[in-house]
Formats: structure tokens, C-alpha cells, sequence
């Protein structure tokens, strides 16, 4: 391998992040050439990530070869969690990669709007409250304006039937914004980016579950069989859109897939009325543009010349059919059309360019080392004319003439400008509202994540025309498992300061210690760490000296905390000074196999919570269902918790527990559960108390997890303010050790609870709370407790998930009593 050394200044950004660059087969490139002749667009639009149909977006993009795109209004932060314990931000940023997982999938785009999912809302009125209806409105027309679809295809209707008021909320968006995305007086400052877009048409994508009986000679509907095997992929569309779907593993849609006809059914909306296909009256050949047939003519040449086994020989006309490209009066059309050409030259070349950084991560004003990769896999030769930054005008020329598989390395070194921002996600940088995330830049607004940290431009030359493809530097590595492994090259802050714990909850006067971690980012770090408590907390020392000699070395600094009676709710900051400029930056690492590894950068702090409360018992068993945090939030108020498995669920061990709490949605992902459920039953009958959180009537494990019958619902309160009643005020749960009243529901955030049972034996359990949405009938399933033997059995599907993180003093409370049940 050749080497030559470089030393360059760069910052120039890109829309491409860290995956393994992928090399399309023959048939492949094949296909891509007979989409040339594809000028036709597709926009599905709904609410959340995993709201799209993968069917359609596979088929409309690999079969019709449309380009298809998916605007998700909301990023799924309200959701829960299968995979871990990440929630709101966190469960953003894992649900937009998954997104962009299943478009690299299925052969679509992916969009977002700057809504965000505040949780689950019953109403599509109380949604568009809460999420500003204007500013999202304005993003689906920017986005429509921008990516002008022939077809918009909402996943939902209109009038309620897909439940959820963010589902109607997204279709009710779609139906006022087609007509605004042609009109000039509608949001008038896009139209110095974009230009007005009239759709042919408005469908919805009728689902089974809310119109079973909807059929193909109803009124407004046509039918596309989109389960077509395609040959030159060696997979059907309902195949693909399985492997799409199963990218959604936060939410539990690993997906089987199926084979054979697939009918999906569009009801019309608005705009010209569909009779025989969805795709009625839309031209998408290249006579759409006046005088241009010859151009669908030529590539019908490419295409029956090309030869599988050399497509390196389509290249001559691939570049004449550029020149012709270029001449086009339609930009748009001319710049997606010479970005495919531009693409299929490069495929076909088998052209390989990669740069590598030394490290993930760096900071303003580091030096990173980069490893170029350079091969030409199917030219005689190949004229790398130049690397570019043009954003600070630099121009490395006349790099290398690649020779055939021929692999070329470049060494080079740059500094990082002290001007580029942070890699914080850009929705994520300045805070936001309940409903919308705070993003002003409209260029910005749509893109699913960060352009790159750092971008290359490489120009080269094939038949005298010049050619750019942008590179972003990334960090790549062998897994001595997993093998190759690639990661995003991230700008980070020179230092931060993670809390082992973001909740410290107090229930006396006792002090504590409190650890935190300073890591650096740079080398010969030397700072100071300042620390500053709420009202009513004292701290044995305030302030710290910080001297890290290594780019990664860390700190620990434990602090004494004490609160008094007076002691505030609120957050313990730390900033550290490091030359004179102040850092207050925590860094998260949110690593999954599916997904690249992301990095979220909030507040360095922990909250401070004081609350009255008593305890009964020391010890907790806890059985992990999907992932929470509530060992975290027990070991915070003083019990002893441990992480029990199947193994450990023998009677004699179990007898040593107080209670026993078994995680959010374990019936529903421990596949085990029919064996797991006997022996908890068992330690109930025994005198011992256990708590389930709750669980879906969907894909339960088994049935048989509770002594006495229980059915569970769909029955939710979203409210997190809904009025509560107490059923059996004199109820133990109630009273014993900590007395709760109405004051104990104040300040809960997002929503009381989710899949409540609604059908129970209520001669064994006792129904402990009610409350319910306004308008709505009482919920009275969200807490059940029954007797069971000489022991305890409690089914609950209040949030205490989201609740205890959260530092909610009265569901602390509440939930204490819970595993106190039965202790004396």
C-alpha cells in the first residue's frame, strides 16, 4: 500500500454518517440505471417512527423506483423503551436512528418535523395545541415544497380511527398543507429556498384495524399489490419491508417476512381522484419535461447495453448522459438526476474512498490524524484531481492517478477550527417547549440528524468530466467478535462532568455522598470544578482543582451532601472553568448493535429531591422486563436491590427478598415468562409480596402470570394532572408506611399510567385508584392488589417508569407502600 503524508486545515460538513460503504452488485446498478427513467416522487407522512407502512415505502421505492420519502412528525421521544432504559431525549435519538436504519433498508428518505412527542394524547385538538399547530404545519409544507411529491399517502385518516390524536393530528396537517404548499402567501420566507408544489393527490392508507371491511369497489379507493417479487434484488417488497421494520427494536417490531400478493388499499383525500391506481395522470417519464424525451431514449441504450459483468462499460454513457443533464432548465430534476448518474459511475467503478480518524472524538483546536483510503477497482486508471474544504478554501491537488486495484493511503493531520460546533443532535441544542423542539435555521428543519462533524470533498476526473463526492471522516476499528465496526467522528467540549446518578433522593437528614466523574477530551487539561447546590443543601466542599495530563483521563470527585428541613427540589450544577470559558456538559453514550453510536451532551447535573418518607423492609428482588430504572430509584431511597435472573427463582432463595418487583413489559419480551411466572406465584403463596409493572395484551408470553383472572386493555390515562379518586381509602396501600393523599398525585409528568386491566376477578382484587381523561369514563385497573396465600400480589400499570426518574415525590411514596405490603 502507498502512503503519502499531508498536514491540512479542515471544516466543511456533509449529510452522510459512519456506516460501512456499500458497494451495490451488478443487478443492482442495473436497477439504479432503469430508475433514471423513474421522474416520479412519493411522501408518506404520519406521527412517530414506526407509524410508516415499510410494504408501501419498499415497493413505491424499489419496485415503481419513485424516490419515496417518510416524514415522521415526531422523533418517538414519548414512547417507551424494549431495548434499555433510555427515555424521552434518549429514546429520541435511538428512534431516529432506527428510522434512518429502515430507510438505508427499504430505499427511502426519511424526514422530520421539529414536533415533539410529549406522549400520549387521546385528542387531536389537545395535540395541536401542544405542539404549536403553525410551526408544524410550516414544516410539512417546507418539507412537501422541498421534496415535491406527486402522491402524499397519510397512514391515518382524519376522522379519529387510528386512535391516537397525534395519528389524526398528522393526517389533518396533510390535508391543510397540501393546498398551502402551492400557495405563494402561505409561509412566504421558504419560497427563498423552495418554490410552490402542488401534489396530484392526498390518500390515506387504509389500515384493517379501524375499516376491516374496506374493499376495492368502495367509493374513493384504489388497490396496489405492492408484495411483487423483484428479481434483481432476490426479494420481494414485503420482504424488504420486514428487514425495514425490524429496525425498530425499541418498540418491539422484529418482523417475519412474508411472501405473495399484498394488497394495500388508499382512500382519496384530496386533489385528482385516483380510479385505477394510485399512480393515475402522474407522468413520470422524462416527457414531464418539455423537449426531453430523447434523455429516456438514451438511457433505454444504457440500459440494454449494459453488461453485468463489466459495468464499468456503461461509464462513457453514463458521462454523455451527464453533459445532458446539466443543460436541463428544471433544477430540480437536473440535480437529483446528475447526483444518480453520479452515483452509478461511482458503483460502477467500484471506487472505494474512506477516511479514517485516529480516535471518535476531539475537541476544538485538536490536531486529528486521518488515514485515507483510496481504490480504483475496475479503471485502467482513475485521476483523483483534488481533496476540498472549501469552507476554508483549501484545495489539495493533483493527489494520485489510481491505478487498477490499486489501494492508494494518504496520510494526513488537521486542526479542528475553534468556529465548528458540538455534535449535539441539532434538535437538542437550545431547549425547546412540551410540543416543539426550538430550530429556527429553515435549511435545518426536516433533516433527520446532524450533518457530519467533518467533510471531504474528493474531485476526480473520468473522460474529461469532473466528478465530487463528499466523504465524511469517521472512526473505524476491528471488534476481535464483530470484526470491522465503525462509529461517527463527533466535535466535543475539551471536558465533562457526568453524576454517577442524575437523582439523589433524600428521606432524612442524614448526608451523603455524591460521586462525579470528570473526563477530559483534551490533553494537559487544568481547570476548576465548581459546584452549586439549591436552597436548603450544604456541601462539604464547593470547589475543585482539575489537572488531566491525557485525552480521556478521568477524575472522581466525591462530595459530602446535607439537607435540612427547608432543603428545595432542585438540580446540583457543576461547571467547570478551564482558561477563563465555562463548560457545563455531561456526555452520554447511547451504544446499540442496529444503530450507529450517538453521543448526547446534556446539563452536568443532578437533581435534588427531599421527601417525607418512611420504609418498611431493606431487601428487593427485581426481575428485568424491557429495561427501567427503578433498582436505581430503590438503591437512591436506601433498599438493598438485587438483579434477580431465572436461576435465582428457586423458593429458598426468594424467601429472603420483602418483595419482589418484576419490570415494565417482561410477560411481553422474556421469552421464558410461562416458567418465570409459576415460581413468583409460588413466593407470593409463601408470604412474600411481588409487584408487576405493566405489560401489553399484545405478545404475551403467557397468560398465566396472575393468581386470579385479569384482562389487560388499551386503558390509559394521559393526563399526568387527571383528578385521582381512592377507592379503598382504608386500604393498607394507602396508609401504611407512608400515609398518601390527593397532594402525593401533584407534579407527575407526562401521564398516570398505560394498559391498564379493564376485566378483573373483583372478588380477589381490590381496585385501589380511579381517575380518567377528561371526557371519559373512570379507569379503575391501574392498580390492583389481591391476597394471595399468606402474601401479596399487586398488578399495576401506573408510569412509576417514567414517575421515579422523574424524582416524583408521591409516586416514591406510593410505590414504597407497595413493597411494603405484607412487612410488619
Amino acid at each position: 500500500m502507498k502512503k503519502i503524508g499531508v498536514i491540512l486545515l479542515l471544516l466543511v460538513v456533509s449529510n452522510v454518517f459512519a456506516q460501512q460503504p456499500k458497494q451495490l452488485s451488478s443487478s443492482e446498478i442495473y436497477q439504479k440505471i432503469q430508475k433514471l427513467n423513474v421522474l416520479g416522487n412519493v411522501l408518506y407522512l404520519a406521527a412517530h417512527p414506526d407509524d410508516e407502512n415499510t410494504r408501501f415505502i419498499a415497493y413505491s421505492a424499489n419496485e415503481k423506483l419513485f424516490n419515496t420519502a417518510y416524514l415522521s412528525l415526531t422523533r418517538g421521544d414519548g414512547g417507551q423503551n424494549l431495548i434499555g432504559t433510555e427515555i424521552r431525549e434518549e429514546l429520541g435519538i435511538i428512534r431516529t436512528q432506527e428510522l434512518l436504519a429502515a430507510r438505508r433498508t427499504d430505499g427511502g428518505q426519511q424526514f422530520f418535523s421539529r414536533a415533539n412527542d410529549f406522549g400520549y394524547s387521546k385528542a387531536p385538538e389537545e395535540t395541536l395545541e401542544i405542539w404549536d399547530k403553525d410551526k408544524i404545519l410550516a414544516d410539512v409544507v417546507w418539507v412537501i415544497r422541498k421534496f415535491r411529491p406527486d402522491v402524499i399517502v397519510c397512514r391515518f385518516p382524519t376522522d379519529g380511527g387510528g386512535g391516537h390524536g397525534h395519528h389524526t393530528a398528522s393526517a389533518l396537517l396533510g390535508v391543510e398543507a397540501f393546498d398551502l404548499a402551492a400557495d405563494k402567501n402561505a409561509y412566504p420566507e421558504q419560497l427563498k429556498h423552495v418554490d410552490v408544489w402542488q401534489a396530484k393527490r392526498i390518500v390515506v392508507n387504509t389500515g384493517r384495524w379501524w375499516n376491516p371491511d374496506i374493499s376495492a369497489d368502495d367509493e374513493g379507493v384504489v388497490v396496489e399489490d405492492i408484495g411483487k417479487y423483484n428479481a434483481l434484488l432476490g426479494t420481494s417488497c414485503n420482504e424488504i419491508a420486514a428487514k425495514s421494520r425490524t429496525m425498530h427494536k425499541s418498540q418491539g417490531f422484529g418482523s417475519t417476512g412474508t411472501r405473495g400478493e399484498q394488497l394495500e388499499y388508499f382512500e382519496h383525500l384530496k386533489g385528482e381522484q385516483a380510479k385505477e391506481s394510485l399512480f393515475d395522470g402522474i407522468n413520470t417519464s422524462w416527457s414531464r419535461l418539455k423537449g426531453q424525451d430523447y434523455i429516456g431514449k438514451f438511457i433505454d441504450d444504457i440500459s440494454a447495453n449494459f453488461d453485468l459483468n463489466a459495468p464499468e462499460k456503461s461509464i462513457p454513457l453514463l458521462i454523455t448522459l451527464r453533459k445532458e443533464l446539466v443543460k436541463l432548465d428544471d433544477d430540480f430534476w437536473k440535480k437529483k438526476k446528475i447526483a444518480e448518474v453520479d452515483e452509478l459511475i461511482k458503483q460502477s467503478i467500484g471506487l472505494y474512498i474512506e477516511a479514517k480518524a485516529d480516535d471518535y472524538y476531539a475537541t476544538n483546536g485538536d490536531s486529528v490524524k486521518v488515514d485515507f483510503e483510496l481504490i480504483n477497482r475496475a479503471l485502467p486508471e482513475l485521476k483523483v484531481k483534488s481533496i476540498k474544504a472549501n469552507a476554508i478554501g483549501f484545495s489539495l491537488d493533483n493527489i494520485q492517478v489510481l491505478s487498477k486495484n490499486e489501494n492508494i493511503s494518504i496520510e494526513q493531520s488537521f486542526q479542528i477550527p475553534v468556529t465548528i460546533e458540538n455534535s449535539q443532535p441539532y434538535w437538542l441544542k437550545k431547549e425547546g417547549t412540551l410540543g416543539t423542539y426550538n430550530v429556527s435555521d429553515q435549511l435545518t428543519i426536516g433533516k433527520p440528524e446532524n450533518d457530519a462533524a467533518i467533510n471531504f470533498e474528493v474531485v476526480m476526473e473520468i473522460d474529461g468530466e469532473e466528478l465530487t463526492y463528499n466523504y465524511p471522516l469517521i472512526y473505524k476499528w476491528n471488534d476481535p467478535v464483530k470484526g470491522e465496526m465503525y462509529r461517527p467522528f463527533v466535535i466535543v467540549p475539551p471536558v465533562f462532568v457526568n453524576f454517577s446518578e442524575e437523582l439523589q433522593l433524600f428521606s432524612n437528614l442524614k448526608e451523603r455522598e455524591v460521586e462525579l466523574t470528570v473526563k477530559t477530551a483534551s490533553s494537559n487539561l487544568i481547570g476548576k470544578l465548581k459546584l452549586k447546590a439549591p436552597n436548603g443543601w450544604k456541601l462539604s466542599q464547593t470547589t475543585y482543582d482539575i489537572n488531566l495530563a491525557k485525552k480521556g483521563e478521568e477524575q472522581k470527585i466525591k462530595v459530602w451532601l446535607t439537607p435540612s428541613a427547608e432543603a428545595a427540589i432542585g438540580d446540583l450544577k457543576a461547571d467547570l472553568v478551564v482558561n477563563g470559558k465555562t463548560y457545563d456538559k455531561a456526555l452520554n453514550t447511547i451504544a446499540y448493535d442496529h444503530i450507529p453510536t450517538q453521543i448526547y451532551m446534556p446539563q452536568a447535573k443532578a437533581k435534588l429531591v427531599f421527601v417525607d418518607l418512611k420504609t418498611k423492609g431493606n431487601k428487593i428482588g427485581y426481575f428485568a422486563g424491557a429495561g427501567d430504572k427503578i433498582p436505581e430509584a430503590l438503591t437512591n431511597i436506601g433498599y438493598k436491590v438485587d438483579e434477580l435472573v431465572e436461576s435465582d427463582l428457586e423458593l429458598t432463595n426468594l424467601s429472603k427478598y420483602d418483595a419482589i418487583v418484576v419490570g415494565i413489559r417482561a410477560v411481553n419480551v422474556n421469552d421464558r415468562f410461562g416458567f418465570v411466572a409459576p415460581k413468583l406465584l409460588k413466593y407470593v403463596e409463601e408470604g412474600g409480596t411481588l409487584v408487576y409493572q405493566y405489560n401489553t395484551s399484545h405478545r404475551l408470553k403467557t397468560d398465566d402470570f396472575s393468581p386470579y383472572s385479569l384482562k389487560l386493555s388499551k386503558d390509559r390515562v394521559t393526563e399526568e394532572d387527571a383528578e385521582v379518586t381512592f377507592l379503598k381509602p382504608e386500604h393498607e396501600v394507602l396508609n401504611t408506611p407512608n400515609k398518601i393523599t390527593k397532594a402525593d398525585f401533584e407534579d407527575w409528568v407526562q401521564e398516570r399510567g398505560l394498559y391498564f386491566p379493564n376485566q378483573w376477578d373483583k372478588d380477589n382484587y381490590d381496585a385501589i385508584l380511579s381517575w380518567h381523561d377528561k371526557g371519559e369514563e373512570a379507569k379503575d385497573g391501574s392498580l390492583l392488589v389481591a391476597k394471595y396465600g399468606k402474601g401479596y400480589y399487586v398488578y399495576t400499570g401506573i408510569s412509576f417508569f417514567r414517575e421515579l426518574p422523574a424524582a416524583v415525590p408521591g409516586a416514591y411514596r406510593l410505590f414504597v407502600n407497595l413493597i411494603s405490603l405484607g412487612n410488619k
